[in-house]
C-alpha cells in the first residue's frame, strides 16, 4: 500500500461539488476531493458508476452541469480553446485500451511524438531523441518505435501509451482503467512502472479502477463512486479496513480471496 501524504502538502487539483447531466439525468453527482502533489487518489465504483465521466472532466475533455475543477490555480471548467490546449500540457489521460487510441497505420515512434508535434517547436532530429528517451524512461527498447502497435503486446502498448502522455511532461495524469485489460502478473509490472515514474518524476496521478486490489497497491487516498454519487472519500488506510458505508463493505468482501488484504497484490505464482 503506498504511503499516506502528509496532510499539509497543497494539493495540485482540487475537485468541488462536481455534477454531470446527461438529458436529464445525472451521471455524477457532488463528488469533492483534493490531491496533494505527487500522490495518487483512486476514484473506484462498478461499471456505469461515473468514474471515468469525471476524470474525463478533471482532464478537461468533457465541461461540467455544475462544480469546479482546479488544477493548481486554473479552473479547468471554464477554459475556452487556448486554455484547454495549454491544459494538454499539464494534465493527460491514459485510457484502458491503448490499441483503441494508437492509430494502427502509424509508427509506436509517430505516436509517442504526436503531442509534441501539435506544440511545434522540434526539428525532426531533436523530436526523435525525445521519442527513443521516452521509451526508455517506460522500460520500452528505443527500437520498438520503428514498429506498429500490432506488433507489440498490451503491456507494451499499455507502455507506449505511457511515454506519449508523459512526452509533454504533465503535472497531471488520468488514467482510466489503465491496467485493467492486463494479465495479473502485467497488471504487477505497470503498477510497479507507475510508483517509479511517480518517483521520478513527481507525478501526480488519478487512478480510475473498479480493481480494489490494484488501488491498495498504488493509492494514497480513495474516493468510492456509487450510481454518480460520492459515498467515501479517505485514505487508503481508511477505506480499506475501516469503510463506513455499506456500498464500499460490499465491494471489499466481493474482492475473489481478499487479495486487497495487506496490500499485496496475489499473482497466483
Amino acid at each position: 500500500m503506498a504511503s499516506v501524504v502528509p496532510p499539509e502538502e497543497p494539493p495540485l487539483l482540487e475537485v468541488q461539488h462536481l455534477e454531470q447531466r446527461f438529458g436529464g439525468v445525472p451521471a455524477v453527482r457532488d463528488v469533492s476531493f483534493t490531491v496533494p502533489h505527487g500522490s495518487t487518489h483512486a476514484i473506484v465504483g462498478e461499471s456505469g458508476s461515473g468514474k471515468t465521466t469525471t476524470g474525463r472532466i478533471i482532464a478537461g475533455f468533457q465541461r461540467p452541469t455544475s462544480g469546479s475543477v482546479r488544477l493548481g490555480d486554473t479552473r479547468v471548467e471554464g477554459l475556452g480553446a487556448r486554455g484547454l490546449r495549454e491544459l494538454r500540457r499539464r494534465a493527460q489521460l491514459v485510457y484502458q485500451n491503448p490499441y483503441s487510441s494508437l492509430d494502427p497505420r502509424r509508427s509506436v515512434g509517430y505516436s509517442v511524438g504526436e503531442p509534441l508535434r501539435s506544440i511545434g517547436g522540434f526539428a525532426a532530429r531533436g523530436l526523435r531523441r525525445k521519442v527513443e528517451q521516452y521509451l526508455d524512461l517506460v522500460a520500452l527498447d528505443p527500437a520498438l518505435a520503428s514498429r506498429r502497435p500490432a506488433e507489440l503486446s498490451g503491456g507494451q502498448r499499455q507502455r507506449v501509451a505511457l511515454a506519449r502522455a508523459l512526452i509533454v511532461e504533465p503535472e497531471l495524469v488520468v488514467l482510466d482503467e489503465a491496467v485493467s485489460a492486463l494479465d495479473v502478473s502485467v497488471q504487477a509490472q505497470i503498477t510497479s512502472l507507475l510508483r517509479r515514474l511517480q518517483e521520478e518524476l513527481g507525478l501526480t496521478y488519478v487512478f480510475i479502477s473498479h480493481d480494489l486490489a490494484v488501488v491498495r497497491q498504488i493509492a494514497h487516498t480513495v474516493s468510492v463512486i456509487h450510481r454518480g454519487e460520492q459515498v467515501e472519500w479517505g485514505s487508503t488506510a481508511e477505506v480499506f479496513d475501516h469503510p463506513t458505508s455499506e456500498y464500499t463493505q460490499a465491494l471489499l468482501r466481493a474482492i475473489p480471496g481478499q487479495r486487497y488484504r495487506d496490500g499485496a497484490l496475489n499473482l497466483g505464482l
